[in-house]
């Protein structure tokens, strides 16, 4: 660089520094001032060797982000010190334990709180924005002060506003990571206008062209909307002149990201949305008469325009939880078309544009600014004093949880997934990858193992534990809500039931032969049809299982074995062909309701308010005369159960029985010796359809007692495993309990 342009760039340096004094919100003292030049120096000493990708001295990057904190966040001198130098520890030679010595312990707190979510970046891909448990740990930087997220959400909106140097793919991760995370936060805080912005440069970098075309058909409507506009203003102006108002109407064009949901969702082209703008009406006024002025434009609004009664909304009364006021009000406006209506006085606006800092201005004054500024920061850090140290509890309390029908996870690596509300442990394994969710044996969240039934939260860290061995069973499906999950475990079941069902075909072949009958599809159809089945795959599975046995077979045999009466039969009638005996394919047959979590069979009576029928999704309400009455979800009573009545609902799935897996226990005792154990959980893993849930042994002087809980498909099962066990050596006596 030429002398000529560094003596520019210096003069740069020093105006944007004067105007960041100049356009702070706080009163700012001398002290405050002191300590804000101090930082201003040493981070244009740190910075001064740096530059940014589009060329320009890195230092105006760190000034950029004290002018938003400084101006439309309006935080104090401390934050503004901190957002001066929150790159400096990370990016150059300073060390915290200088920050700390130079300006004590806050500022150094803030600055190593913002280093650490740095320093937490893919070490592959260092310039890429924050990673998912990155953000993870920055909301546990919370605990140490809230003002680090505010800063770096300062920090955000000034990337997304310098990112057109950026390679395209970096831009859109950062934009989708902005919208995703960074935009909700904003907002939830009460930064609005931060919000706003972060969400148009969000789309402006997803989706270049449907930003460019609506920000263009924006800006070719904007003179009809001012004359809309004109037109309202003069038709009400009047009326607020007489009663000696101080007021401003502007108009306020709705953002390029709220229009594209809207047309998105409502399936609308541009032309279609009708409410493209606000008008907002700002007026001064006392905080005691303020409610009584905003009550009174409302009366004057609405003798001129009618409004529309189930649009009101009246957030002076009953303030939002992130301190904002307002009174929103739609009427219908010149040309017939429907206009939204913001009222506020000055200070509702300033709350509205500034969030906190400007709330608590405002509610007790000036000088005591600092005093509520530290209320503030505490009232934000309550929050995380009694909780367990994981990633959601700044979004739990505070009522972050981003999108309410959707929750954000993290891979141990740090990568965000997301998953709906309610998602399971299986829901994430299978979101990874298949095979992962395939051979899922257990879950670890925030570290601890938890049941695959587990419901995830916003800011849990999921790690899954696989085995070979491992394949997905029945109960699955009701731990999984993810229609990719539940798509993958019953093809998975499918393909299981296919491999016993073969393996129930050469059974079948074998048990035929020994009662001198023929395996020809003849015979399968005649099977399929005493058994009332639908598909030969359905018997062949139930032979597999063991639900179909000897003494079952033997039964079918005796009842064709009257040669006359087969004769008969077949000279009056061909006999009949089961209607799906070829189809590739395991039928269910619902025919059974259990309820709660143990599956449990009980008497029910079926609800006449919405008749269910078998296959349908129910749940039970215990009635107070008629025991257990069940109703399909979506009865029209449902909510109402569920808001007035939760702790009398029960759970309750149709089943199809002859596929049911049930809990037996099984009683051992017998001689104690080496390796008895170890031979029996061995019989019980070599046993095909067996699952163990629970062992328990003891010994004493020689002798042992056992109790082992499994989980069978059916009674003859069972029997063959008891039968199995009673042949260990050792063993004296096996029954069931």
């Amino acid at each position: 660089m030429t002398e000529a342009a560094i003596s520019k760039e210096n003069k740069e340096i020093a105006r944007q520094y004067k105007e960041l004094l100049r356009i702070s919100y706080r009163t700012l003292t001398k002290e405050d001032k002191k300590l804000i030049r101090l930082a201003f120096d040493i981070s244009v000493e740190a910075h001064k060797d740096q530059r940014r990708k589009s060329g320009e001295a890195y230092i105006f990057h760190p000034i950029a982000v004290a002018k938003i904190v400084a101006s439309e966040i309006g935080l104090d001198a401390t934050s503004i010190a901190a957002a001066l130098l929150h790159d400096v520890v990370e990016d150059t030679t300073y060390s915290l334990q200088q920050i700390e010595q130079m300006f004590g312990k806050t500022v150094a707190l803030i600055v190593d709180g913002l280093t650490k979510i740095s320093h937490l970046q893919n070490q592959q891909d260092k310039d890429v924005s924050l990673q998912a448990e990155n953000f993870r740990k920055m909301l546990l930087t919370l605990n140490d002060d809230v003002r680090v997220i505010i800063i770096k959400i300062a920090d955000r909106l000034h990337n997304m506003q310098t990112m057109d140097s950026m390679r395209p793919d970096k831009q859109v991760k950062i934009a989708s990571e902005t919208l995703y995370i960074y935009a909700p936060l904003a907002h939830r805080i009460g930064l609005y206008s931060i919000k706003t912005e972060l969400e148009d440069l969000s789309l402006k970098y997803t989706e270049p062209d449907v930003y460019n075309d609506i920000l263009k058909k924006i800006r070719e409507s904007k003179e009809e909307q001012d004359a809309y506009i004109d037109a309202f203003t003069k038709t009400i102006k009047d009326s607020l002149d007489q009663e000696k108002l101080d007021y401003t109407i502007k108009g306020r064009p709705k953002s390029i990201y709220s229009i594209w949901r809207k047309i998105k969702s409502q399936n609308i082209t541009f032309d279609e949305v009708f409410d493209k703008f606000a008008v907002r009406i700002i007026y001064k006024g006392d905080v005691a008469n303020e409610k009584f002025y905003a009550w009174k434009i409302y009366s004057i609004v609405t003798d001129h325009f009618r409004p529309n009664p189930i649009r009101l909304r009246d957030w002076i009364s009953s303030p939002k939880s992130t301190g904002y006021e307002a009174l929103h009000i739609t009427v219908m406006g010149p040309k017939g078309r429907w206009v939204e209506v913001q009222i506020r006085s000055e200070r509702m606006n300033e709350i509205a544009e500034k969030g906190y800092a400007a709330h608590y201005k405002y509610k007790q004054g000036a000088e005591q600014e600092e005093k509520t500024m530290e209320e503030w920061l505490n009232r934000l850090q309550e929050a995380l004093e009694n909780s367990e140290s994981n990633a959601v509890d700044f979004v739990e309390q505070f009522k972050l949880n981003l999108y309410a029908k959707e929750i954000f996870v993290f891979t141990p690596q740090g990568d965000l997934k997301s998953l709906p509300k309610g998602a399971t442990p299986l829901d994430f394994a299978f979101s990874i990858h298949t095979a992962i969710g395939l051979h899922t044996r257990g879950a670890r969240v925030n570290n601890k193992l938890v049941p695959l039934s587990h419901e995830l939260k916003s800011g849990d860290q999921i790690e899954i534990i696989t085995s070979e061995n491992a394949k997905p069973n029945v109960n699955w499906l009701d731990y999984a809500s993810t229609a990719r999950a539940r798509a993958k475990i019953k093809s998975s079941l499918k393909d299981e039931k296919k491999e016993i069902a073969e393996e129930g075909k050469a059974v079948l072949a074998r048990k035929l032969k020994s009662q001198k009958l023929s395996f020809n599809e003849s015979i399968i159809n005649e099977l399929v049809l005493y058994f009332k089945l639908k598909t030969s795959l359905d018997l062949f599975y139930r032979v597999g299982i063991g639900k179909i046995d000897n003494k079952s077979l033997k039964e079918f045999t005796s009842s064709r074995s009257n040669a006359f009466v087969s004769y008969i039969k077949n000279k009056i009638r061909k006999a009949p062909i089961a209607e799906d005996l070829n189809k590739e394919e395991i039928t269910s047959k619902y025919d059974q309701l259990v309820f709660g979590k143990e599956e449990e069979k009980l008497d029910y009576k079926m609800a006449n308010c919405c008749n269910p029928i078998p296959g349908d999704r129910v749940f039970g309400f215990i009635t107070v005369s008629e025991g257990i009455k069940v109703h399909k979800k979506d009865c029209p009573n449902a909510i109402q159960f569920q808001s007035n009545y939760s702790y009398r609902i029960i759970q309750a799935k149709w089943i199809d029985s002859s596929q049911q897996d049930f809990k037996a226990v099984i009683k051992l005792a017998g001689i104690d010796n080496l390796g008895l154990v170890s031979e029996i959980t061995k019989e019980i893993s070599n046993s095909m359809n067996v699952n163990m849930r629970n062992i328990n042994f003891e010994s004493e002087d020689g002798v042992f007692t056992g109790k082992i809980t499994v989980v069978v498909k059916n009674n003859s099962i069972l029997e063959t495993l008891i039968e199995h066990l009673k042949k260990i050596n050792g063993i004296d006596k096996v029954s069931r309990e």
